[in-house]
């Protein structure tokens, strides 16, 4: 691989490859209220956020972290106003203490947030306005969780805590993206036997040393639905089945509100444990190096962004789906498979569970990243096998490119009315009747 071409795919994988503290859509209303704080430049009045659909559906019914249980819009927004250090980004809430938890409840007793849904803006979309004194500070990002694309105080632009408002909105596709542009599963195949250890070894050394920390809590702990602890009891000496429940105990501990970082991939921390857990757990039972493994993990990032970057950050699409692709791709890489298996796991696992839909972040996400990452296994084993689904078949298209982009499109166009309608029922807009 040329080396301009290998220095691009490291820029999106340090890009993509940063450290959260619990779901990223709470936090990134935390992070949006801190800056709309700071940018106000006094002790707000009064909070009024506005959020697109897909920010309130996954915001609903996950456990805000260091929140003491608290959850909603009100409650994050609230928290990063109280407590949040917005230079921190998305571990703005990291720092908050036992005092600024319980003025977080009594303000949002008090009425002091109202939120609001923003139409016709992109999936991710919060804009916190901040008031006191007769003044406000105003604050919203777009498009990609920290994408900050206004920043004012009294309707004048300011830049406050090392951060500025961006020119122009990101993009909602974010195959426009030039850098998203350049990456192919052949060029991914490419990057992963041939980089340079030395250039992964720290990103993804962390990616799987803090993803793993989180697992091993959910696993110890009683989070959330307690999938991982399930999986586990059930069948401890099957590798698939430790595959599968250490991604499942990380995603059961975050979704609860458990204080612990997590690195995201695609914006979203269960993507991110979903890309490296279940690959580290097959690296150790097959015995392969650990450069070996770090390759693997790379492999399965990529992949996986490769796959949901004609999605779009927030959609109906389960993005375990695109997570766990990538996590078999790299599964098939570990055993040994070629550049045909690996594609063809991709392609085995979207006509598999292509359909899993969103409706929010919350418990059973650890389920859907269980079945996820059951069904590329067996993709894997298929590849492997030479038994693959064939081109015509539902979604399968001639190559393994044009079943990605196919599988985009549905998630990002064809999905957005189920989206739409998903919100409604979830906040009660749309009741459903026996006919």
């Amino acid at each position: 691989m040329e080396r301009t071409a290998r220095e691009g795919y490291l820029d999106i994988l340090k890009r993509e490859l940063v450290c959260a503290l619990g779901c990223t859509e709470p936090i990134a209303v935390a992070f949006v209220a801190a800056l709309a704080r700071d940018a106000l430049g006094t002790a707000p009045e009064h909070l009024s956020v506005a959020c697109s659909g897909n920010i309130i559906k996954n915001v609903k019914s996950v456990t805000v972290p260091n929140s003491g249980n608290q959850r909603g819009i009100e409650a994050a927004a609230t928290l990063g106003c109280v407590g949040g250090k917005a230079e921190a980004a998305l571990e703005v809430l990291e720092g908050v203490t036992e005092d600024e938890q319980e003025r977080t409840r009594e303000l949002v007793s008090s009425g002091f947030c109202n939120v609001s849904l923003a139409e016709n803006v992109p999936n991710l979309y919060v804009r916190v306005v901040a008031t006191g004194e007769g003044h406000e500070g105003v604050a919203c990002v777009s498009g990609r969780h920290t994408h900050v694309v206004e920043l004012t105080r009294d309707g004048k632009a300011v830049s406050v805590d090392g951060v500025t408002a961006q020119e122009g909105t990101a993009q909602e596709d974010a195959e426009a993206e030039p850098d998203l542009a350049c990456l192919s599963l052949e060029g991914i195949w490419e990057f992963a036997h041939t980089v340079p250890i030395a250039d992964i070894k720290d990103m993804i050394e962390r990616q799987v040393t803090l993803n793993e920390e989180i697992s091993n809590e959910g696993l110890s702990g009683d989070w959330g639905a307690r999938i991982g602890k399930t999986l586990l009891l059930t069948r401890p000496d099957d590798i698939s089945c430790r595959a599968r429940a250490a991604a499942a105990a990380g995603s059961d501990a975050r979704m609860s509100g458990c204080p612990m970082p997590v690195v995201i991939n695609c914006g979203s921390g269960n993507q991110g444990i979903t890309c490296s857990l279940p690959v580290a757990e097959y690296a150790r039972f097959l015995k392969v190096s650990h450069d070996e493994m770090l390759r693997a993990v790379a492999l399965s990032d990529l992949t996986a962004i490769h796959a949901k970057r004609f999605i779009g950050e927030l959609s109906a699409f389960c993005g375990a789906v695109t997570a766990a692709t990538g996590a078999g791709a790299a599964i098939c890489y570990l055993r040994g498979g070629s550049f045909g298996q690996y594609q063809a796991t991709i392609a085995n696992t979207l006509a598999n569970v292509g359909g899993i839909v969103c409706d929010g972040a919350k418990p059973s996400c650890a389920a859907k990243i269980a079945a996820a990452v059951d069904a590329a296994i067996l993709g894997c084993d298929m590849a492997l096998a030479h038994v693959d689904f064939n081109p015509g078949e539902g979604l399968i298209g001639e190559t393994t490119e044009e079943t990605i982009r196919s599988m985009g499109y549905v998630g990002r166009v064809g999905m957005h009315p189920t989206d739409v309608e998903i919100l409604n029922i979830m906040i009660g807009k749309t009741v459903c009747q026996n006919s």
